[in-house]
């Protein structure tokens, strides 16, 4: 059953170096706050997995947190690259990148794999594409009943996933609403997961198209009012593109992310 705890609480037990750690979220309820405090509390050699990561997995890499990057798609979107991931990539600053890149299906596949408990997950995806060239996570497989040739991708199981919410109640109930993405399957795959919320209320309005995870499925739920900022939260936030547009200069070179980085998240 989930706990209510602080932010640094959630963090310091249930994030530790080595983890392979998912902050999902999919343009709308991104756990930025969250990738923040794992900064501050100083977590190395981290795989980090994220089917789009973004500029928090770029603060993540910068800060010298991430040892792996397991990913689909990259960037800063709507204004270009992400410079401390290209910088770790191309020339090892502030450590040596591994990258492990799958197309966003497999990625969703990967997640939806482990949390139903399987061990791999069987697409159609992959032909034609040099992928399986360059990522050992790629196998053909054939058909036991047709004889059909398809790919199989292994399932992921991040030790901790971490997402951002609208709200949750006080029994740790968590509920999300809007652009999702694979919020739920990523926290159903993990062995902990942190929810991040806007608020905590005494009871849970129903709402169109709502998501709820239920409180066995979460292990720490922490009350973050703007957790998702730069990124936006339905009903609460509007996304922030001055953010995006001014991180492109911040992140394109060393010392200025440097100072940004110990001005903005360490002090």
């Amino acid at each position: 059953m989930a706990e209510i705890v602080t932010l640094a609480e959630a963090v310091t037990e249930l994030v530790s170096d080595g983890d392979q750690v998912a902050l999902e979220g999919f343009t709308h309820l991104i756990p930025v706050a969250a990738g923040h405090e794992i900064i501050r509390q100083g977590r190395r050699d981290l795989t980090l997995v994220r089917m789009t990561p973004d500029i928090v997995y770029d603060q993540l890499i910068g800060a010298g947190c991430a040892r792996k990057l397991v990913f689909s798609w990259g960037g800063n979107p709507g204004v270009g690259s992400l410079h401390r991931f290209r910088d770790a990539v191309q020339n090892a600053w502030p450590a040596p990148l591994e990258l492990e890149e799958h197309s966003h299906a497999g990625m969703a596949n990967r997640y939806v794999a482990g949390a139903s408990g399987l061990p791999f997950a069987v697409m159609r995806g992959y032909t034609g594409t040099d992928l399986p060239s360059v990522t050992t996570t790629i196998k053909p497989i054939t058909c036991p009943f047709t004889g059909e040739r398809l790919t199989a991708v292994p399932a992921i199981n991040p030790d901790v996933t971490v997402i951002h919410a609208q709200r949750a109640d006080r029994a740790g109930n968590v509920q999300m609403w809007g652009l999702v993405g694979v919020q739920k399957e990523a926290v159903l795959a993990a062995g902990r997961s942190i929810v991040t919320v806007e608020e905590v209320t005494d009871e849970l309005s129903p709402v169109a198209g709502q998501v709820v995870l239920p409180s066995w499925a979460v292990t720490a739920v922490a009350e973050v009012a703007g957790g998702a900022h730069p990124s936006y939260a339905q009903g609460y936030s509007d996304r922030d593109n001055t953010y995006y547009q001014e991180w492109d200069a911040i992140s394109r070179d060393r010392a200025t992310f440097e100072k940004w980085l110990t001005e903005a998240v360490l002090t």
